[in-house]
């Protein structure tokens, strides 16, 4: 007589192995709570709202179009997030003299002062070590982390590139 379950002890260790992972995930989105959590009481930006920043204050001549294509973010989500940098004075928007249609972003003391005040983000901190990384471990881990995604029915959220965990176009860090 053939039986299709599995012996306890297998399913036991399938248990604590995702429970492992489980808490693996977990210890990741605290990392990026808490991470968002000191850069906005050191800045009062998100993650999301420094990135873009940054982006500004590392070109001669930004574009919302430039900004969003560099951070992989939409058009919409920018000029929502540019909004705030502006509210906050850490940006200006000028028009284009070649362009009228055209605005140009530029960084403003302020601004600058809030990116030399920011802690190390764990953006830049995973970016630096998933780069120094062989490109067999790199793919490993995005076919683990797109796998993980699946299971979790996620895989059809639309995401930014970020590691954050609210919207990334909110007004005020969480």
């Amino acid at each position: 007589m053939a039986s299709n379950a599995r012996p306890f002890y297998i399913s036991l260790m399938n248990s604590d192995i995702a429970s492992l992972t489980l808490r693996a995930l977990r210890r990741v989105l605290r990392a990026t709570e808490i991470g968002s959590r000191r850069l906005a009481n050191a800045t009062g930006l998100t993650p999301s709202q420094w990135l873009v920043l940054r982006e500004i204050d590392s070109r001669d001549s930004a574009t919302p179009g430039t900004i969003a294509q560099a951070l992989q973010f939409s058009q919409a989500t920018i000029t929502t997030i540019v909004d705030r940098l502006q509210e906050l004075g850490f940006v200006q928007r000028q028009r284009s003299e070649r362009d009228k249609r055209q605005f140009i972003l530029s960084a403003l003391p302020p601004g600058r002062a809030a990116l030399t005040d920011a802690p190390d983000l764990l953006q830049i901190t995973f970016t630096e070590r998933f780069d120094d990384l062989p490109s067999w471990e790199q793919a490993m881990i995005l076919a683990s982390v797109e796998r993980l995604a699946m299971l979790m029915d996620a895989q059809h959220i639309d995401a930014a590139p970020l590691l954050d965990s609210g919207p990334i176009d909110r007004s005020k860090p969480s």
